[in-house]
């Protein structure tokens, strides 16, 4: 399976933007976008200039594309199934993307990072409805409940998220009894979705 390997700090400065790849590293001084705000590379400093029309709908699929850890073939995928789902094309595509398992991880606060949150998930440490599921990718539905294994509840590195990030709970999860089992309770609405991105330019780049 094909993934991204180089640095991904790389990712952020080339979007001129915090992608919150890192977890922790992205809110302190060490975060390279703070101390080199500009693309990397020999030339990164002359690409501060506006782009072309075509350029600004492709940086702005990048950004959501790099955001949630997807390579282009499995997003052009997604859109592709978005586009003939019922609705406006670009909030199915962004709800889609939410309702990846290991977003929902993320959004719970049990990993620091989307791409944490996914080697939960790979390494067998989420359940849903009672079943382990080893696929990130794996698209959960309304009253689905996702809950970590016994085995990753007593991962020092999940007490210290939990203990150490502000994040608040998106309004489509609801926590239960348990600390570490969430309930689906509904589809994201888009004001619920709170990354930065334009998902028209998306559609419109699709669409060419």
């Amino acid at each position: 399976m094909a993934r991204y390997t180089d640095p991904v700090c790389r990712l952020c400065r080339r979007e001129k933007i915090k992608l919150y790849l890192k977890g922790a590293k992205c809110d302190s001084i060490k975060c390279p976008v703070e101390r080199k705000p500009y693309p990397p590379g020999e030339h990164g400093r002359d690409r501060s200039r506006q782009g072309s029309e075509y350029l600004v709908q492709l940086r702005e699929k990048q950004k959501t594309r790099r955001i949630y850890g997807l390579m282009e073939k499995r997003f052009q995928n997604l859109y592709e199934v978005a586009s003939r789902t019922p609705g406006i094309t670009g909030e199915n595509l962004l709800q889609m993307l939410e309702l990846r398992l290991d977003n929902v991880v993320f959004r719970t606060g049990w990993g620091s990072s989307r791409s944490q949150a996914r080697q939960w998930v790979r390494h067998g440490h989420v359940t849903v409805n009672g079943k382990r599921v080893t696929i990130p990718s794996y698209r959960v539905s309304v009253g689905d409940l996702v809950a970590l294994s016994t085995k990753a509840r007593g991962f020092i590195v999940v007490r210290h998220n939990l203990d150490t990030l502000d994040r608040q709970l998106v309004p489509w999860l609801e926590l239960t009894s348990d600390p570490y089992e969430v309930k689906i309770i509904n589809r994201p609405l888009r004001e619920h979705i709170d990354i930065p991105v334009r998902e028209q330019l998306i559609v419109e780049l699709y669409s060419k």
